[in-house]
């Protein structure tokens, strides 16, 4: 029996009929990645937090509520003693010196809070006494404020050469402008710096937090602790050293300041551009987030720069918010 043969294996041609050839390029385009809408939520909402003016009825409800507090503690503080005392008196005159003790340390913390809050005042009592001598044009008014401004900052290390460049120079300035201009040359300008670097410092880290940690609130959390450190140590760099109170004091100040003009929008000049700026920002919603929190800690920085230093800026002398950005953030996320 003779098997059937079987067709050689190749390929099998299948025609088609009215075929079109496709090419390339006639493929459409890819589409371009929208850039992110980034709106600086973590940023946006921590100013708001830190400036928004309290109610009357708000600062009556948490004034009795701690006086009640206090009272209440006071007077079980004083039953526990007494009691332990007709009990037991080693220990009751134990507890005694402890509670003695614990108010002693109160008292304490309560004198630091009033020098920080009286420095604080000094501080804006020289910049608002500067404003008007630079407003009436009196060389006598502004000769005092250099004065009080050389008190303020003796016995520092870090002025003492400004000091005596300073008290060099003085003598040559005939006008007001050019008296503060020396003041703020010889005496100002490394405290600007140092401060300027602060700002830079809470930038970056406000911007890195927010890009990295994808925890919805860390943010939040990160760009009020930041510029509340940031307002802190500018106020500290100037002279005005704040305590725990006088710290969100200033903060509220610096904040409601903001809010007030209308500083923290994010749609207006630089803060616009960054919001869409760069291919990661494009790319990735946290890195667009990042940039513009970074940008609006820069502007509140510039802000307590202005709210913390003695003297107020001269024309053209205010930092620039984009240029503290660009130093900031410049390698953090791409060119």
């Amino acid at each position: 029996m003779r098997t059937p043969k079987t067709p050689k294996s190749g390929p099998v041609l299948i025609e088609l009929d009215d075929t079109q050839t496709i090419s390339p390029a006639d493929a459409p385009p890819v589409p371009e990645v929208a850039a992110v809408d980034a709106t600086g939520a973590a940023m946006q909402g921590a100013i708001s937090f830190a400036g928004r003016k309290r109610s009357r009825l708000a600062r009556w409800f948490w004034s009795l509520l701690m006086a009640i507090m206090g009272f209440v503690l006071s007077v079980a503080a004083y039953d526990f003693v007494t009691g332990l005392i007709a009990r037991q008196p080693v220990l009751g005159y134990a507890a005694l010196g402890l509670v003695a003790a614990f108010i002693l340390v109160l008292l304490v913390i309560a004198l630091k809070e009033w020098v920080a809050f009286a420095r604080l005042r000094r501080v804006d009592t020289l910049h608002h006494t500067a404003e008007a001598a630079m407003m009436h044009n009196d060389l006598t008014e502004a000769r005092g404020v250099v004065d009080k401004l050389k008190q303020l900052y003796r016995g520092r290390d870090d002025t003492r050469w400004g000091l005596d460049r300073l008290a060099e120079r003085e003598a040559d300035a005939f006008d007001v402008d050019a008296l503060f201009a020396v003041t703020e040359r010889e005496l100002l300008a490394p405290l600007d710096a140092a401060a300027i670097k602060e700002v830079e410092a809470a930038a970056r880290q406000v911007a890195m937090v927010t890009a990295i940690v994808p925890i919805a609130l860390a943010d939040v959390v990160t760009a009020l602790t930041a510029n509340i450190r940031m307002i802190r140590r500018i106020a500290e760099i100037y002279g005005g050293r704040s305590g725990v109170l006088g710290g969100w004091r200033l903060t509220r100040a610096v904040m409601a300041h903001l809010v007030a003009t209308g500083a923290v929008a994010v749609g207006d000049d630089m803060i616009g551009s960054l919001a869409g700026g760069g291919m990661l920002s494009k790319l990735s919603r946290r890195f667009g987030e990042g940039v513009v929190n970074g940008a609006l800690t820069a502007r509140v920085g510039v802000a307590a720069l202005e709210v913390c230093r003695p003297l107020p800026f001269g024309p053209k002398k205010r930092p620039s918010v984009s240029g503290i950005v660009k130093r900031a953030l410049t390698g953090l996320f791409g060119s």
